[in-house]
This record gives structure tokens, C-alpha cells and sequence, in this order.
């Protein structure tokens, strides 16, 4: 593993293109939850030590290669810049022919941010020439984006192909923990998912099927298999199309012996502002809004992780960024650290939304590892390679 902290690699004037993971929450232009800035400041204060000139590539949310001023990385760089007690450069525009000249003002030690990277229609077709586009900006190449390197996109994977390539220390600190975590886990194990889509993590699901005993379904996910399974749920978000889908997930389980566990009943309000009010399954109207997990549901959790030596979350219970539909996820983050501090159960957390509502309920340190990524952790805990990943020990070269 080619490391970015290796003594003998010679930075000094070198422009280092550092991929990190700057798809933080934000909520009418202010960053909300800082977790994943905080962690690649070691990488980049190590660049500045060996008076790299940095120039960071990362993204926020899905533009579809189109740009959109709401997707600016600009408050980002602001926010970054706060940090490091240090100017941060930002370049405003798509990158285009004039990008390597205004690169090359950077001097060394400094820092430039691009802007997001998913502006560019070539970034997530993974695209040849893009790839090669991207990479005539530096010298070196440096992934420190773990949570982003499930994804196959030019600046993961692509840009490895034309430039010295190399693990950011974020990124070793995840895969490091991960690998000692996949050997120590013990059974029974339970998964705890959540998210708002659930075509985004069936083929995830499907294969822990295999080697999981539980499989807790909430959110937004719950609400799509109570949908496709004959429950009323209101005006609640759901995903259409997915009755084949969830089929093969019912039907697997069978197979396995793997409990799908969906919730028996849930807080609803009529808006998302409103107040809850706890509902059987079988009460919903139909003007109700499914925004967290009944109390019902809450104890058979309980139960279950009671029962359990290791839990796996990923994807909070309800909308807990409203303290009317909170209860849900913080009494999960409350059995499962007060199992994990007890030494009862071994625990890990993944994903943007679920690290946030471990930081504002202060739970990070009572978990056995919190690891930045989402859909990249449980793709590891599948036992995938991960293009990023795959990508930096086969292509890694050196000058």
C-alpha cells in the first residue's frame, strides 16, 4: 500500500490532486455537520508540512454533470479554510482550458479547491478522456475518499491510470479498521439500515442476506417495504417499482434464515413541521406522514440487539434533524452504546446521515468503530473490492 506519509516521498513543489469527501449536509447554504472535513485535516496539514501545492477535487450531492449553484463547493472551501486557519484558493468555474494555468499560481503549501467535480459530465461515466483531462492538473494523486471509492467515477478511478497514485491517511485509518473489524465479528449478527431509497442498497442487502440473522429495515427504506407488502402509509415517501425487488429480498431471507424486520409501528404528523403522534401500522390515514419509528417498534429493536453480539448500522430511524421525530434514532444509538460501553456487543456505524445523528446525540466514542462512508462500508463488509480501491493497488506507479 503506497502511503502518502511514506518518508521518502519528496512533495516539496509538487502538485498533489487530493480526492476527498466534502459531501457534508447543508441546509440553506450553511454546512450543518462537519465530521467529514474534520477528517481529512491530517492529510492535509501533512501535505502542507512536505510544502505540497494541494489542490482539492471532491463533490457535493448529484448534479448529473450539470451545474448547480445550490451544489457550489464554495461555502466548503469557506468553512475549510476556518479550520486550517489558512487561506483556501477556490476556483469557481467547471474545469476547462484555463484550470492548469490558475493552478499554476498555486505556490507551495497553499491549497486550491476546484469545484465540484460532479459539474463535469465526464466525472461519474468514468470517462476516458475526462480521466486523462483531470489528471494533466498534478503531479501526484491522492485518495483520501473512502466513502466515495465504491464508486467506479474518473477522479476514484480514471485518473489512477495516468498519474503516481496514493492512499491519503483518511482512508488508510478506515480500511485499516474495517479489515480488523470483518475478522473479529462475531455471530449473531444484525444490520440496522436505513435511507431513503431502497433500489440504492437491495443488491447490498441481498448478499448479507447470507451472514446476517437480522436485518432491521427503518426510514425512508421501511416505508417502501411496508408499501410493496400491503400497508397503508399515507402521504409518506416511498420508492415505486421495487415489488420485484423487495420479492427476491423476502425470498432470500427464506432461504437464509435472515429475520427481515420492518417497523410494527411508527410516529406520523400530517406535515414535517407538525406534531407526531404514535400509530399502529394498521392506523394510518391517509394524510399521515411516516417521520420515525413507534415505541413498539423501539422495544423489538431492543430485543433484538439484546440478543445480538454484533450491530451494524447504516441510515438513521426517522428525520431526526426535528427534535418531534428524533426519539427513534436516539434510543437506537442509546442500546446499542450502552451494550457496546458494556462490552456486550461489538458496533459499527457508517454513512453521512447516521454519523451526523451519532455527533449530535454525542455517541461517537461509545461505538467500536464510525467510519465516514455509507454505501462503501457495507459494500466492504460484503467482501467487494472497491473500484477505488482496486484502482490505487493496481495502478499505483511511481516517477
Amino acid at each position: 500500500m503506497n502511503n502518502i506519509s511514506d518518508q521518502n516521498l519528496i512533495l516539496k513543489g509538487k502538485k498533489v490532486l487530493l480526492r476527498v469527501d466534502l459531501n457534508v449536509p447543508m441546509k440553506n447554504g450553511a454546512i450543518t455537520e462537519t465530521s467529514r472535513i474534520e477528517k481529512i485535516l491530517p492529510t492535509i496539514k501533512l501535505l502542507i508540512e512536505k510544502k505540497a501545492k494541494i489542490i482539492i477535487l471532491s463533490h457535493i450531492g448529484r448534479p448529473k454533470g450539470k451545474v448547480v449553484s445550490e451544489m457550489s463547493l464554495e461555502p466548503i472551501s469557506k468553512k475549510l479554510s476556518q479550520y486550517l486557519n489558512k487561506e483556501v484558493l477556490f476556483n469557481k468555474n467547471k474545469i476547462n482550458e484555463n484550470t492548469i494555468s490558475e493552478i499554476n499560481k498555486v505556490s507551495n503549501g497553499s491549497i486550491m479547491m476546484l469545484e465540484n467535480i460532479r459539474f463535469n459530465e465526464g466525472e461519474e461515466t468514468n470517462d476516458k478522456e475526462f480521466s486523462k483531462k483531470i489528471s494533466t492538473l498534478g503531479d501526484i494523486y491522492v485518495n483520501d475518499a473512502f466513502s466515495c471509492s465504491h464508486r467506479a467515477h474518473a477522479s476514484i478511478d480514471g485518473i489512477t491510470k495516468y498519474l503516481p497514485s496514493y492512499f491519503g491517511l483518511q482512508i488508510t485509518e478506515e480500511i485499516t479498521a474495517l479489515k480488523k473489524i470483518t475478522s473479529e465479528i462475531k455471530n449473531p449478527i444484525t444490520l440496522i439500515i436505513g435511507g431513503s431509497k431502497i433500489s440504492t442498497k437491495i443488491k447490498i442487502i441481498k448478499n448479507l442476506i447470507k451472514k446476517f440473522v437480522n436485518i432491521i429495515i427503518v426510514g425512508g427504506m421501511a416505508n417502501t417495504m411496508l408499501k410493496h407488502t400491503g400497508s397503508n402509509i399515507g402521504k409518506s415517501i416511498y420508492e415505486h417499482d421495487c415489488e420485484h425487488l423487495i420479492k427476491k429480498i423476502l425470498e432470500k431471507s427464506k432461504l437464509y434464515n435472515c429475520q427481515i424486520n420492518c417497523p410494527i409501528d411508527v410516529v406520523v404528523a400530517k406535515s414535517l413541521d407538525g406534531p407526531g403522534k404514535n400509530k399502529d401500522i394498521k392506523e394510518i390515514d391517509e394524510d399521515d406522514i411516516i417521520l420515525d419509528i413507534g415505541s413498539k417498534t423501539i422495544l423489538s429493536i431492543k430485543e433484538i440487539i439484546n440478543n445480538s453480539n454484533t450491530v451494524l448500522w447504516n441510515g438513521p430511524a426517522g428525520y431526526f434533524e426535528n427534535p418531534n421525530f428524533e426519539n427513534g434514532t436516539k434510543k437506537i444509538l442509546e442500546i446499542i452504546t450502552e451494550k457496546t460501553v458494556k462490552n456486550k456487543i461489538f458496533s459499527v456505524a457508517g454513512g453521512g446521515e447516521t454519523v451526523a445523528a451519532i455527533n449530535k446525540f454525542k455517541k461517537s466514542d461509545s461505538f467500536t468503530f464510525v467510519s465516514t462512508a455509507g454505501g462503501a462500508f457495507l459494500e466492504y463488509l460484503e467482501g467487494k473490492t472497491l473500484p477505488g480501491i482496486k484502482a490505487l493497488n493496481s495502478n499505483v506507479r511511481t516517477k
